[in-house]
């Protein structure tokens, strides 16, 4: 099992000068992947921001989106901005994406929360036409460069229409940041979409762990005000799951490594490079 960790991107309040330094350090200390956090009515840097800024100052380290909203986006809007982000990085992107749960993202007029999963589904064939370089807005040109390519994309979410997704267009599935007795149903039904579907191969199945270990209640208290909008059940629900210290970190690795994971993304709850450091010595 490969073990990346989040940038924190979306800590209440975050330098933003924090970013490279906290994306060089992960890639320094060996781990697999680099991952945003996406909320736009939040007070934190931007997922697509915080990607780029991490595709320019690693050489190395896979790029996640754990989740992008994508339907608060104009699609081609999006599929033109993810293409360079991966294009920067030379071709180390993976889309994650997801519905969002909080009305107040979307905040482009014109698209809202209704239909956001029809939506989703349409989108993603526009994202496909522009990175294969078909026209857009009506015009001769493409909106990216030749040599653009298809960017791998993961689904997250909990209910049959995800699972739908991921067999019959996607790569594979992010789970929440939840227990893994709430995570593994969701990667049995994953599996079992895909096999239905006559699908080769495996899903790709990506895990997210939030963890705090320097300061365990004032991470839990970043997690709850952070998830807040998706109501206090599930926030107080996210909180709770905040791995605190380093013995429950490591448990972290056991579990989900049990019940067949093949990535643990670790969210970090407190936007120090402390953190960072901790982790890489329980996990790496």
């Amino acid at each position: 099992m490969k073990i990346g960790v989040g940038l924190p991107n979306q800590t209440r309040d975050i330098a933003p000068r924090l970013i490279p330094q906290w994306a060089r350090s992960a890639e320094e200390a060996g781990f697999s992947t680099l991952a945003s956090v996406g909320r736009l009515a939040f007070p934190g840097v931007m997922d697509t921001v915080s990607l780029a800024v991490a595709a320019g100052v690693t050489s190395r380290i896979g790029l996640i989106s754990t989740i992008l909203i994508a339907p608060v986006w104009p699609p081609v809007l999006l599929a033109k901005e993810l293409a360079g982000i991966d294009g920067v990085s030379g071709g180390r992107l993976t889309l994650g994406v997801g519905l969002g749960g909080s009305p107040d993202d979307f905040v482009v007029e014109g698209i809202g929360r209704q239909g956001a999963g029809d939506r989703l589904d349409h989108d993603l064939e526009i994202y496909r036409r522009v990175w294969r370089g078909d026209p857009v807005g009506g015009g001769v040109n493409p909106a990216v460069p030749a040599g653009t390519r298809e960017i791998p994309v993961l689904f997250g979410g909990a209910v049959t229409a995800t699972f739908r997704r991921v067999a019959l267009s996607g790569d594979g599935y992010i789970g929440a940041s939840m227990p893994t007795m709430m995570v593994e149903p969701m990667f049995t039904r994953v599996k079992s979409a895909w096999r239905d579907a006559g699908r080769p191969g495996s899903p790709r199945l990506v895990a997210l762990a939030y963890y705090a270990i320097t300061d365990p209640e004032k991470g839990r208290s970043n997690i709850l005000d952070f998830s807040s909008a998706a109501g206090q059940d599930q926030a107080q629900a996210l909180a709770a799951g905040v791995r605190p210290g380093r013995d429950a970190v490591r448990a972290a690795v056991r579990e989900f490594e049990d019940i067949g994971t093949d990535e643990l993304i670790f969210i970090p709850a407190l936007d120090n490079l402390e953190e960072l450091t901790q982790l890489a010595e329980c996990v790496l």
